[in-house]
């Protein structure tokens, strides 16, 4: 008779002592069980541990069995349950199903499960969906209980440049900190540029961590990490779904976890705030693009209609004393006209337009739209008035974060009851929290003066209206209003196509432009509305 060729699956989900343990039982079990049928002949068994069983693309022996199966070198698998196979029902059914289509049948012996069965996956779907249901909770248990350590002040995360994690706690590496503090010195009070400072760094010989070598980067998430000033924020990342473990930036999908004076500082906060402020003001990588962009009143807004490339400024000093300005296409600027070199094209043979025809076609087209200015300004003035008036006062977020407070004491006593905490960690949390809602109180007495005080200044609404007239006494011929009303102009040759922020669609314009200098004049021979789409 010839034998069934059998192989056992087993797997934990963690590498500590006492679960590897586990895993040596389960492979003793299964050789012991397989030996004691006599048509069956043992494969191999196959596992993981340190695995998750909530996905099995990292779960190296699961695969390497699945591929003997599909390979027809296995009759039968066997494991003990089905949360040990997997915890997510659809790898579940999806594999039990291509192992059962190729004749390999999977008997889950402690759920007493046989694939092979007329029912087997119907009652296989029931306890795979259970799996699924359990990995979820624990999730959600492990979240809830990671988030509450984190209020607690408890360090999640490794070592970084500065500082050693220990027990939960964030720890001075004093030889590490004279470089953070170098490298804050040299930025905020010398002023020196990010990749000088790496550059500085590499030359005295002090080294980066987790990294090769010192770099903008680098440099940049130091001069940007709150740790140094003795604060922490937790929960910068976060796990959407617990089947994949795949980690996402949070840009506000959960509340993060901030605390403020959490741990001794390498540099003080009057230091990091300078810092931060020179970080808004510089911007390292565009430095030299935000310094051309915007000098004039159409910078990176004029476009070529041939070749498609920006326009660019192009002056020069005339003998009368005066400028000439005009703008010309890039390629045709650096290149000349359109020809081949060397196989490629190059240049473009779009002519250049004065910047008096730019101008004169704003002009024209701001003159064409009717605005009814008095209406505006009363809608506004309306908003401003709506705005104060939904501004919320700083008394009504301290209380919402009381009643906050309040809600998770409420939700812990739940976990209690429901086995999730136990009486000891109820109350050391529940006495955690009646410390932050007294400390919320009394700064709340506080926040109700100041309210008060804010109120009134609310009200005064006439800087604003003063300072709405100013604004709305623009002429058309003013340029600060070009520069923000304009999106782009498309030019080709003596037709100018104009897109305005205010304006559903599209005007397109074509010039006739004469004469030299401070004659030089610029009509508008035709004007047409474009479709947009």
């Amino acid at each position: 008779m010839e034998k069934i060729k059998v192989a056992a699956y087993c797997r934990v989900s963690t590498d500590k002592d006492d679960q590897t343990n586990s895993l040596a039982s389960q492979r003793r079990y299964f050789s012991e069980y397989i030996n004691a049928h006599e048509d069956w002949i043992l494969d191999n068994i196959y596992y993981d541990e340190g695995i998750s069983g909530t996905q099995t693309k990292k779960r190296a022996g699961f695969n390497a069995m699945i591929d003997e199966a599909m390979h027809g070198q296995i009759d039968l698998i066997l494991t003990k349950e089905v949360c040990r196979f997997a915890r997510n029902t659809v790898d579940t059914l999806s594999y039990t199903r291509k192992l059962k289509d190729l004749g390999v049948g999977v008997i889950f012996t402690i759920d007493n499960i046989d694939t092979r069965d007329c029912d087997g996956e119907l009652r296989l779907t029931i306890m795979a969906s259970i799996a699924q249901e359990e990995s979820r909770k624990t999730s959600e248990r492990v979240k809830w209980g990671q988030k509450r350590r984190m209020e607690q002040g408890v360090v999640f995360g490794r070592d970084l440049l500065g500082y050693y994690v220990k027990d939960g706690k964030l720890i001075i590496n004093e030889e590490e900190a004279t470089v953070v503090r170098a490298i804050f010195h040299k930025y905020t009070v010398e002023g020196k540029g990010t990749h000088v400072i790496a550059r500085e760094l590499l030359e005295e010989g002090m080294r980066p961590k987790r990294v090769k070598c010192w770099s903008n980067t680098v440099i940049l998430r130091v001069l940007r990490n709150e740790k140094y000033v003795g604060d922490l924020c937790q929960k910068k990342t976060f796990t959407p779904n617990y089947l994949t473990h795949d980690k996402k930036y949070n840009r506000g999908e959960e509340e993060m976890v901030y605390l403020y004076e959490h741990h001794q500082p390498i540099i003080d906060r009057e230091l990091w705030i300078r810092t931060q402020e020179e970080l808004k003001k510089k911007t390292p990588a565009n430095e030299q693009k935000l310094k051309h962009s915007n000098r004039y009143w159409c910078s990176g807004k004029l476009y070529c209609g041939i070749c498609g490339c920006h326009y660019v400024s192009r002056t020069k000093k005339l003998r009368s004393g005066l400028t000439y300005k005009a703008w010309r296409c890039y390629e045709a600027a650096n290149h000349g006209t359109r020809k081949e070199r060397q196989g490629e094209l190059i240049g473009c043979d779009n002519s250049s337009i004065n910047e008096k025809a730019l101008l004169a076609c704003m002009k024209f087209l701001i003159s064409h739209i009717k605005v009814n200015y008095n209406r505006l300004r009363s809608e506004i003035i309306s908003d401003i008035k709506a705005l104060q008036g939904s501004t919320m006062p700083e008394s009504v977020h301290i209380r919402e974060h009381i009643e906050a407070l309040h809600e998770k004491k409420r939700k812990m006593i739940d976990c209690m009851l429901e086995g999730i905490l136990s009486k000891q960690d109820l109350a050391e949390q529940i006495a955690w929290y009646d410390k932050q809602i007294d400390e919320l109180e009394d700064s709340l007495k506080t926040a109700i003066e100041n309210d008060k005080i804010m109120a009134k200044q609310a009200n005064e609404t006439e800087s604003y209206i003063t300072a709405l007239e100013d604004i709305m006494s623009f002429d058309e011929s003013n340029q600060e209003l070009y520069r923000e009303i304009l999106e782009k102009m498309v030019i080709s040759n003596d037709v100018v196509d104009v897109y305005l922020r205010c304006l559903p669609f599209a005007v397109r314009m074509t010039v006739c432009s004469y004469g030299r200098n401070e004659n030089y004049i610029t009509k508008i021979m035709k004007m047409e509305i474009l479709n947009m789409q």
